[in-house]
């Protein structure tokens, strides 16, 4: 294989799926004419994964296999996974990055423990005192809102949050290419005098900060777009997060109930669908694949567990976008200095 293309790493055993999404979503991205610069390597069982590719059809040379006879389940204890799981596919995958074979790790399997291996074998960029989870959601504006922590850290300090600030902010300037991008801390009222201790000290360090802070933002304001970065600890943004994926299940059962409720409500139904599909392409996480595990020193992506094929290959396509844009050395500047 050629050594200057982007080199990187899937768990091929960790999603709900996996491997066959695994490989599936490998090969788009190696087959895709953008993407010819990128160099696979698939970490699972090797047998389980020469077999697979066969079954499929697809071109073995194309791609590294990596043996990991151990899988880690959705079910594991990271620390049990750090303790008695060194030859699972998630820990060999994040060594295989420690040890510059590869520049970069993607997995759709636990993220619980994607964040503790990763963040033992990686190691923090310097300056950051907790990594953290970010993830996107569909808003009213051109762009999507991006939020964090969404469940990587319960019990924060006011400089975790300030530190998940600079970080956001780096990463949506540099992904979604929004100069200076706009930072609300998510409490229950505009107030600055509102909120718990941990939220009105974060305030403070914001408004003090380099950040483009914008003060307190509610609940309503993510879909809405007032801020281009929301900020909370991750009790707060994990609820918030499986009650967005909810309303989507939500809409979809109120739309077939509605079209169940007569003809004219069958028709009108069908009259919908389409527009209502491409509205809905907002809220589908295979849009972005995945989401970067900011801190750690270097590039971890962790991605839905149910990821499809096309969700692969965007996690993909988001960890050579983040090899390019060298967010970490731009992390680790800010926080510094």
């Amino acid at each position: 294989m050629q050594t200057n293309k982007f080199r990187i790493a899937i768990d091929a055993m960790g999603g709900d799926y996996s491997p066959i999404s695994e490989i599936e979503g490998a090969y788009l991205a190696i087959n895709d004419p953008q993407h010819q610069d990128i160099d696979i390597f698939l970490v699972g069982d090797e047998f389980v994964l020469n077999k697979k590719i066969n079954e499929l059809g697809y071109d073995k040379n194309k791609l590294t296999v990596v043996h990991a006879p151990q899988q880690v389940t959705m079910h594991d204890d990271p620390t049990d996974v750090i303790k008695k799981k060194k030859q699972s596919s998630l820990y060999i995958g994040a060594e295989i990055h420690k040890n510059g074979i590869v520049q970069a790790f993607a997995s759709a399997g636990n993220t619980g423990a994607m964040l503790a291996v990763s963040t033992m074998i990686l190691g923090r960029i310097k300056g950051v005192s907790r990594p953290t989870i970010g993830s996107f959601f569909p808003s009213i504006g051109k762009n999507p809102v991006f939020v964090l922590d969404v469940g990587a850290t319960v019990d924060l300090k006011p400089r975790y949050l300030y530190e998940y600030a600079v970080m956001g902010s780096i990463f949506v300037e540099e992904m979604l290419s929004i100069p200076n991008p706009k930072v609300g801390l998510l409490n229950v009222g505009e107030e600055e005098s509102k909120g718990t201790e941990l939220v009105k000290e974060t305030y403070k360090l914001l408004k003090e900060s380099k950040v483009n802070f914008i003060g307190n933002v509610e609940g309503r304001d993510i879909f809405a777009a007032t801020s281009d970065i929301v900020i909370c600890d991750g009790f707060v943004g994990n609820i918030v997060l499986k009650f967005a994926e909810s309303f989507l299940t939500l809409l979809k059962f109120k739309v077939k109930e509605f079209s169940e409720q007569g003809m004219v409500n069958k028709i009108k139904t069908a009259l919908m669908v389409p527009t209502l599909k491409e509205i809905l392409l907002q809220f589908d996480y295979q849009t972005y694949g995945g989401v970067p595990m900011l801190g750690v020193d270097g590039v971890s992506i962790i991605g839905h567990g149910k990821s499809s094929p096309l969700a692969i290959k965007n996690m993909i396509i988001r960890a050579k976008d983040m090899i390019i844009a060298e967010i970490n050395n731009k992390i680790e500047t800010a926080l510094i200095n």
